[in-house]
């Protein structure tokens, strides 16, 4: 049964709201627990009972962190890497150019220069050279130093890593292994193919933060102390939120306890970028996935690929302000770029129909560093995964994203061995390609067929399930710090979302291009400001702004708005109905 009666809201979605069990479960909660009902029902939502409910709130990473050695050659890598420290060898890290790259490449140099090393950073550029290790640069990085480091790739790279010779390679990562690994002194990735796959939820930065809690604890054996590692979990949760690894088990506590490090604005890249990014209150996993996040990514993507990780690994303040400067500057040309070729790839998709299994579009000259962005949006449209392609010539580099439920990662990979891609790999979210023109077509028919199995495209836009509702004068701040206490929300721990019925528009004003912002009212006295991004790019948009005085009924994810040092609470608004 839907909610409030919405069958087909104005971006053609049904409303659910809790079941009853969830709502017993909640109301027992709060019963035996004395927490905020609010509280509870997200508890109760997530399946955490009364008994975990503490322990949920006040995620603790001694609790939490696996043990390191539980991943396969763990021990070997920090062994490694140590021994390379105490001889004082010359290292090379060799990172993918986005945010988790980064950030990777950052925690290795950051500690490897408390430790009195400077480490080379190689990070390759995404459109001569592509994504992870190549033939030419790892030849290169071999004959001048003893050990290299991949982060965020190599595990596929064994032609590349095989061209290493004189010196010995490690590999941190978390893409999809295939079925046999590179020859190298380490490959420590929760999804090797002979992994259980219990922490295959880590980014490539924790990962490497695993790494160096084993590296720790051989020190400590040792009689040696090393760096500070709770100092570096501000890299750790930027990387965690930006590459959208799901928010569950020990992620919570690295991203919980990340956002209080990084609160004491001691890093100097974060402190600029915050800056540049206007954050005017304490970070929040919103301010990284969406202000910081893109502007590091923005190097990789358009720009100079190894700006990102330089600004989150330099102790200098100046030159954390110049390259904040450069970053926001990239990201502003970034957005223009994107938003040329979403158009296109939108008119092309819409076209070709959005009703199948997988959503595509393909151009040439398309920029390769926002067609991953783009093939976001056109998931979002479509509620489908959707790759998205940008030929140079016969050749194409595109980008995919998937929908929960739907492996794109393997399927790719099997495209790959299917021989209808030059390469391909990623996760079960995210996937990267290269193909050639005269293969565009049957890949993506196949692609398509492989997804359909996994169940992509079956049914219309998904529903909007919802925890509740609620009156605007129930929406204050105190409520949404009680939700808050929850968190960290995210991917794989989504906010709780609440409907607030049949209110009226009393002010609605468009925003940039695409954002809308509005004031409710329930017609009594009480009101919640909202916005809602991208609601020109959806039927929202117009509808809501010439509302003829119409009542609707409004739903998304509350937050605080802070202006000018005061608090109040907003609707951040992701659908509507005609009340």
């Amino acid at each position: 049964m839907s909610f409030l009666g919405v069958e087909q809201s104005l971006s053609g979605r049904r409303w659910v709201g809790p079941g009853v069990e969830v709502d017993r479960a909640s109301e027992m909660m709060a019963q035996q627990t004395g927490l905020p009902r609010s509280v509870c029902q997200v508890l109760a939502r997530r399946g955490v009972s009364a008994m975990e409910a503490k322990g949920f709130l006040e995620p603790k990473l001694k609790e939490l962190l696996p043990d390191p050695r539980e991943m396969k050659d763990m021990e070997a890598a920090a062994a490694r890497f140590l021994q390379a420290v105490q001889r004082k060898q010359r290292i090379a890290v060799f990172a993918d150019y986005d945010v988790d790259g980064g950030s990777s490449a950052a925690l290795l140099l950051v500690w490897l220069r408390q430790m009195g090393l400077e480490a080379t950073l190689y990070i390759p550029d995404r459109i001569d050279e592509g994504y992870g290790p190549n033939v030419p640069a790892m030849q290169e990085l071999a004959a001048a130093h003893d050990l290299i480091i991949c982060v965020d790739c190599g595990t596929l790279s064994h032609e590349p890593i095989a061209a290493a010779k004189g010196a010995d390679v490690i590999v941190l990562d978390h893409h999809l292994g295939g079925e046999t690994l590179p020859d190298c002194v380490a490959v420590v990735n929760p999804n090797r193919q002979d992994e259980s796959g219990d922490l295959g939820y880590f980014c490539a930065a924790g990962v490497v933060f695993l790494m160096l809690v084993e590296a720790g604890r051989q020190m400590r054996e040792a009689g040696a102390k090393g760096p500070d590692l709770m100092a570096l979990l501000d890299l750790v949760a930027l990387a965690t939120v930006a590459d959208v690894a799901p928010l569950i088990g020990a992620n919570r506590a690295l991203v919980r306890q990340g956002l209080k490090v990084m609160a004491a604005r001691k890093r100097p890249g974060l402190v600029a970028l915050s800056d540049v990014s206007r954050m005017d209150s304490a970070p929040s996993t919103y301010h990284l996935g969406f202000l910081l996040g893109p502007r590091v990514n923005a190097g990789g993507r358009i720009g100079k690929a190894d700006l990102g990780a330089r600004l989150l690994s330099t102790d200098n303040p100046h030159e954390a302000a110049a390259l904040a400067e450069r970053l926001d500057q990239l990201n502003t040309e970034r957005r223009d770029i994107e938003n040329a070729v979403r158009a296109a790839a939108l008119d092309q998709a819409e076209a070709r129909g959005l009703e199948a299994p997988l959503v595509w579009a393909a151009g040439e000259g398309w920029h390769p560093g926002v067609v991953g962005i783009v093939a976001s949006r056109l998931k979002e449209a479509a509620g489908r995964p959707a790759v998205v392609i940008g030929f140079d010539g016969e050749e194409g580099k595109g980008s995919g994203r998937s929908v929960s439920g739907v492996d794109l990662g393997a399927s790719i990979q099997r495209l790959a061995a299917e021989g209808l891609l030059v390469k391909g790999g990623g996760h079960k979210m995210a996937a990267g390609l290269t193909v050639m023109r005269d293969k565009l077509e049957p890949a993506m028919e196949r692609l398509s067929e492989l997804l359909a199995k996994q169940g992509a495209g079956q049914g219309g836009p998904a529903d909007l399930k919802l925890d509740g509702a609620l009156m605007p004068g129930a929406a204050t701040v105190e409520l949404i710090g009680q939700i808050e206490q929850a968190g960290p929300f995210g991917a794989g721990a989504p906010a709780p979302r609440y409907a607030l019925p049949d209110l009226q528009v009393r002010f609605a004003k468009k925003v940039g291009e695409s954002h809308l912002k509005l004031s409710l009212s329930d017609g009594m006295g009480g009101g919640v400001d909202a916005i809602c991004f991208g609601a020109f790019d959806t039927a929202l948009g117009p509808r809501l702004l010439e509302h003829g005085g119409a009542r609707f009924h409004f739903a998304g994810r509350l937050e605080i708005n802070t202006w000018g040092g005061r608090q109040s609470p907003q609707l951040r608004l992701e659908d509507a109905a005609e009340a």
